[in-house]
């Protein structure tokens, strides 16, 4: 079985992990977030995800950051960004946005080629804007609200409306289309630790932002994704009401790009 697979399993298993705990009820008392209805569910799954990050993933990517050159870590990391402008593009055309396809397009035709499969970010050089969209993003501009907050096991931060936006990206990614089973594996591999290494250094940020990790890292996701989906459904930056989260952000934390 393939990681394509065994991921597409993982969030199924969440989702029925789900409806169990909606079916025995999470109640979470009277000060709960009431976009966190499944909190118990969450912090549990936060505090194994943490666990395998802290014991495999996080040694994993500084041990790649130190042996890796940085010319070539900056070309693995333009080959998969290129890879993922390619949903981007389709995400871009289901939303209606005819300047950031074309202009997303052309990167992805520009690095595809020139940049030898991504490696060289040719696009960049050119001054094309990198506009990233996802399935959620789209769900969300059609109307979907976000539905409840939830910790899936080894991906982290979502929600329902997330969940499910993940789940179809990850059925036409193109690294799963690839015919090579150890090659493709090796490649989602290499993503994983690509994705790590760029976020090294953020988790002495939140240990300095807050008491409670997960209740930071919780409201820091639904204020960039409520903002995210703001942006594509209203012509001013403030989301929809019922997806606003305010929240403190301390001066340590970079602001998001």
């Amino acid at each position: 079985m393939n990681l394509l697979h065994l991921t597409i399993r993982a969030l199924r298993m969440a989702a029925l992990g789900l409806l169990v705990v909606l079916v025995q009820g999470c109640a979470t008392g009277p000060n709960a977030n009431p976009a966190d209805p499944l909190e118990p569910f969450n912090r549990t799954v936060f505090n194994v995800n943490d666990g395998l990050d802290r014991a495999i993933f996080m040694p994993v990517a500084k041990a790649y950051k130190d042996v890796t050159p940085s010319p070539v870590r900056t070309g693995v990391n333009n080959f998969f960004n290129n890879i993922a402008d390619v949903w981007s593009v389709v995400n871009n055309a289901l939303q209606f946005k005819p300047k950031e396809t074309l202009e997303t397009g052309i990167r992805v035709a520009f690095n595809s080629t020139l940049g030898l499969a991504g490696v060289l970010d040719i696009g960049t050089e050119m001054r094309l804007a990198r506009n990233k969209q996802d399935f959620g993003q789209t769900l969300g501009y059609w109307g979907m609200a976000s539905g409840a907050y939830v910790v899936l096991p080894f991906f982290g931060p979502s929600s329902v409306r997330d969940s499910v936006g993940m789940v179809v990206g990850s059925s036409v990614d193109v690294l799963g289309n690839v015919k090579n089973v150890p090659f493709r594996n090796s490649l989602i591999i290499m993503r994983v630790v690509d994705k790590r290494a760029d976020f090294l250094g953020t988790e002495a940020v939140l240990e300095q932002a807050s008491l409670d990790k997960y209740s930071f890292t919780r409201d820091l996701y639904l204020q960039r994704r409520a903002n995210s989906i703001g942006r594509n459904t209203a012509p001013q930056d403030t989301p929809p009401k019922e997806e606003r989260y305010d929240l403190p952000v301390p001066a340590t934390v970079p602001a998001a790009k």
